[in-house]
């Protein structure tokens, strides 16, 4: 493996275990036992880095959320699709974990991030186009479709967030990728309204496997 893929390999292991903030360059650079000028010569400092990181991000989603357009789709699309894009949350969770104030420091990932969330909406939308048309949920115009769109990227955005906040005794315990697909319960239950009536004991079915152990949750 070449030392520039090394570097955004053991970067993006370090963010996750311990947070882009808690990690320097000298950090990055101590872990793969080479010298700060090594890493320098392939990145002049962590936002380039972590820029980089972010566009493998969204290469990875936009390849998960690939709608097949010569087929219905299935519900075991529709298990993938989620079971995906979880997967990639995970695999970059530093990113959403600290995402505000990434943002605020680098306007180049402001303004990438702002377009692959136009795409993923286009994406979800697209989504609910297909459900529809496959007769699992009753086709909705393109406002309330557009509005469903942004309610579930702001779950799958922000369940991370809820999940560290949601434990009001204590510290919130270390996250697991089990904990955060639970996210999927929600996604679903969000389009439980929709359903078509032959698909609806199936869905109901597909999201009691990842109904969350909080005590909160209560549907």
């Amino acid at each position: 493996m070449k030392t520039r893929d090394k570097i955004l390999l053991s970067s993006l292991e370090l963010f996750n275990e311990r947070g882009e903030r808690n990690i320097t360059t000298n950090h990055i650079a101590a872990h793969l036992a080479i010298s700060p000028g090594n890493l320098y010569y392939h990145f002049r400092n962590k936002s380039d880095i972590v820029y980089e990181i972010f566009q493998e991000y969204e290469k990875l989603v936009d390849y998960y959320l690939d709608i097949p357009e010569d087929r219905p789709m299935t519900l075991d699309d529709l298990a993938f699709y989620l079971e995906s894009v979880f997967d990639g949350l995970w695999s970059y969770r530093f990113f959403h974990r600290d995402l505000e104030s990434l943002l605020d420091s680098d306007p180049r990932l402001r303004l990438g991030y702002r377009a692959f969330t136009d795409r993923c909406l286009v994406s979800i939308g697209r989504i609910f186009s297909k459900l529809a048309e496959a007769g699992i949920i009753e086709a909705q115009p393109d406002a309330l479709r557009s509005a469903m769109s942004l309610n579930v990227w702001l779950v799958i955005t922000n369940w991370m967030a809820f999940l560290k906040t949601a434990h009001a005794s204590g510290q919130a315990p270390e996250l697991s990728l089990r904990e955060l697909k639970q996210g999927i319960y929600q996604v679903l239950t969000l389009e439980l309204p929709y359903l078509t009536p032959e698909y609806r004991e199936r869905v109901l079915t597909l999201r009691e496997k990842y109904r969350p152990a909080l005590a909160c949750q209560n549907g």
